[in-house]
């Protein structure tokens, strides 16, 4: 029995594709994906010459394309703050009188309580003030 040579390209794309799932590893994708593009050309009919040059050319093509777009989006990580990170340069209105030493504030619907990050200056209820720093469960305001 004879098997026709696009029939051991797509063996070969599986083949790559099975430790691409395994391991993670893009590039094996990649070649994979040339491991197609050599069995399609097999299937039209062209010489294992014709084969092997689509092969490395594809796969080279992607890895010289896609790797570095790929890395580049892995390294940035996304810049959404979370938990107290979040909280600030936030606004929050001011509940009980702020000062240098304590307060209370309404924070993202939550009661917090707050101290001034200038001790000498005082807020009173019903002010807006920017939160500068989260401190432990305090929020230190300006």
């Amino acid at each position: 029995m004879d098997i026709d040579a696009w029939v051991w390209w797509l063996v070969a794309a599986v083949g790559l594709g099975i430790p691409l799932v395994i391991t993670a590893m893009p590039e094996l994708g990649m070649l994979s994906v040339g491991a197609v593009a050599g069995a399609v050309t097999a299937g039209l009919g062209f010489g294992v010459t014709a084969q092997v040059v689509v092969f490395a050319a594809v796969s080279v093509a992607l890895i010289a394309v896609v790797r570095p777009i790929a890395a580049r989006h892995s390294a940035q990580r996304p810049q959404h703050a979370s938990g107290v990170d979040a909280l600030r340069g936030r606004q929050a209105v001011v509940l009980e009188r702020v000062d240098g030493d304590g307060g209370r504030i309404k924070l993202a619907g939550e009661v917090w309580s707050a101290r001034a990050l200038d001790a000498a200056r005082a807020f009173e209820p019903g002010e807006q003030v920017d939160v500068v720093e989260i401190d432990g469960a305090t929020a230190v305001v300006m």
